[in-house]
């Protein structure tokens, strides 16, 4: 067994009712084997991204400690998306659950399937707001602070809805 660490991982979703259906997913997260729910984001309504085109996104952040590995991790999470009823037809098209494995530890890893830290997170508001309120102190391996990456990005059109 590998010894415990923190995972932050991302949820987003836009189909159905995506507060719902956070609530449900960081639930179904803090129920993984070898893991245990830390804190949980408030919510946040954020513009699509990518793809524009389609209603505004549910955003959270989970913090978990786990003893699972980054590659188990991901795979107990891609169950959780299809118990969800995801299907991966378009990129960065509607979807009722994303799961995205953002942080594992101070990892780095790039390898087919499994990106860690998350290669846009750094980019991203509706990731970097949701994660700073879980650990307003995380650095992001090869990137520096989280909240430095987010000083310089625009934050139009996120609100905290939960």
């Amino acid at each position: 067994m590998n010894a415990p660490v923190r995972a932050w991982v991302g949820l987003g979703g836009n189909v159905g009712d995506p507060i719902a259906t956070m609530r449900a997913a960081t639930e179904a997260l803090s129920r993984l084997p070898d893991t245990r729910l830390l804190r949980s984001s408030r919510l946040y309504r954020t513009p699509a991204w990518g793809l524009r085109d389609q209603a505004d996104f549910i955003n959270a952040v989970a913090l978990l400690e786990t003893s699972l590995g980054p590659r188990a991790l991901l795979e107990r999470m891609l169950d959780i998306e299809r118990s969800f009823g995801r299907e991966r037809r378009e990129r960065w098209g509607p979807r009722v659950l994303d799961l995205d494995l953002l942080l594992h530890g101070d990892d780095v890893i790039d390898e087919p399937g499994l990106h860690v830290p998350h290669p846009h997170l750094h980019e991203r508001a509706f990731a970097l707001l949701p994660l700073l309120d879980v650990s307003p102190d995380v650095a992001i391996p090869r990137h520096g602070l989280a909240r430095d990456a987010l000083s310089v990005l625009a934050c139009e059109g996120i609100q905290a809805v939960g």
